[in-house]
């Protein structure tokens, strides 16, 4: 297993649109391209990789393999003996069709014993997958397991929460590349926190506020980014820590006024009012690592609201405005849990600075004041 996630295009299918698929290949640097024929690969930079693939067996490979840089067909390395001495120069790995117990095994075992591994599971439970991916831990291969669309492939690289080294998806159409890419970058990366001194805090009265219920258990050093403006926000904690009078509720961050932003992936925003069971947020933790996780349900709820003022280094103003009860809290440095009913002037929270305004959620390079 390795760290990396890879994405490669099957282009055996794409026809009349194969020239076009590949420009955006390229462009989206997708890791792999997979063709039946090496000719398919003249004008492709060095830092794609060339792959062929024979389903039906060795017996299909030609003599010729041309700037293949890999060959995939079934079978162990006796049956691919021959074809690794006529080809010294080319990398071979072994395709398994997952249909029974038996090929489950099969695929076990080129997990742990190949340096590449093409996985087809024919059936739609993922629970095989788990199975290699656990028996391959600790093996210096590379498992790549096909995916029908960018939606099985976002799952793919994300089971057992290591998922696949990379997906082999069929691109037919343009597009399909940059779906395979985004599907590849979807499960998380990091996003720059800055620390924001308090500068006041206002008792507002009532109004709705949002307790944004998720399908994840947060970390105790986890929360999501709520904020009154798209350029300002800060980070509240889930409800990760024990609190006297309630039991916790691991999947729930209490988030804030109904009105304020969230953030989603790809730098989208969202108004906590938008949100729904199948909605995604980023979470995020204190060192700004985030990961996207699914809304289970959002509770809106007439409460009393408390207005928190805050400011950057940079002089920048931060503004959240949450349920005015000492069990709703935000983050500080070091993970530290501050209830909201007693920051001051001059506390010390977490926050983000989005750099870009905003249009239906969507960053634009527009004038737009907010205050």
């Amino acid at each position: 297993m390795t760290d990396a996630k890879l994405c490669w295009l099957d282009i055996r299918d794409a026809g009349t649109a194969t020239a076009a698929i590949l420009e955006e290949a390229v462009h989206q640097r997708i890791d792999g391209v997979v063709a039946a024929d090496p000719a398919a690969f003249t004008g492709l930079p060095p830092t794609v990789r060339k792959i062929l693939m024979f389903e039906d067996g060795a017996a299909s490979v030609p003599a010729d393999l041309g700037e293949a840089d890999l060959v995939i067909v079934p079978g162990g390395k006796d049956e691919r003996a021959p074809l690794v001495e006529a080809h010294p120069d080319v990398e071979f790995g072994r395709y398994v069709e997952i249909v029974d117990a038996d090929t489950l095994e099969d695929a076990c075992l080129a997990a742990r014993l190949e340096a590449w591994s093409v996985l087809d599971f024919r059936d739609p439970t993922k629970i095989p997958l788990e199975i290699v991916i656990a028996a391959a831990t600790g093996a210096p291969g590379s498992i790549v397991t096909t995916a029908a669309n960018h939606e099985e492939a976002e799952i793919v690289y994300g089971v057992l929460e290591l998922g696949s080294d990379g997906v082999l998806m069929r691109g037919r159409t343009v597009g399909d590349a940059t779906a395979l890419r985004t599907a590849a970058t979807s499960r998380g990366g990091e996003i720059p926190l800055v620390e924001l001194t308090v500068t006041g805090a206002t008792h507002i009265g009532m109004g709705e506020r949002a307790c944004v219920d998720t399908t994840t258990h947060f970390r105790k050093d986890e929360g999501i980014l709520v904020g009154s403006h798209s350029k300002g926000m800060v980070l509240c904690v889930s409800e990760t820590h024990p609190l006297p009078y309630m039991p916790t509720r691991p999947f729930r961050v209490n988030a804030g006024a109904l009105h304020s932003y969230t953030v989603a992936q790809h730098g989208r925003t969202h108004y906590l009012s938008e949100l729904h069971a199948g909605s995604s947020v980023l979470a995020v933790d204190v060192k700004g690592r985030t990961r996207p996780v699914s809304v289970g349900r959002v509770k809106i709820e007439t409460r009393p609201l408390i207005s928190i003022d805050a400011v950057a280094p940079n002089g920048q103003t931060v503004n959240l405005i949450l349920q005015d009860d000492w069990h709703v809290r935000v983050l500080g440095p070091g993970a530290s849990v501050l209830n909201s009913t007693e920051l001051k002037p001059g506390d010390t929270i977490l926050g983000h600075l989005p750099t870009a305004d905003r249009h239906v959620g969507y960053p634009i390079n527009e004038f737009c004041l907010e205050k």
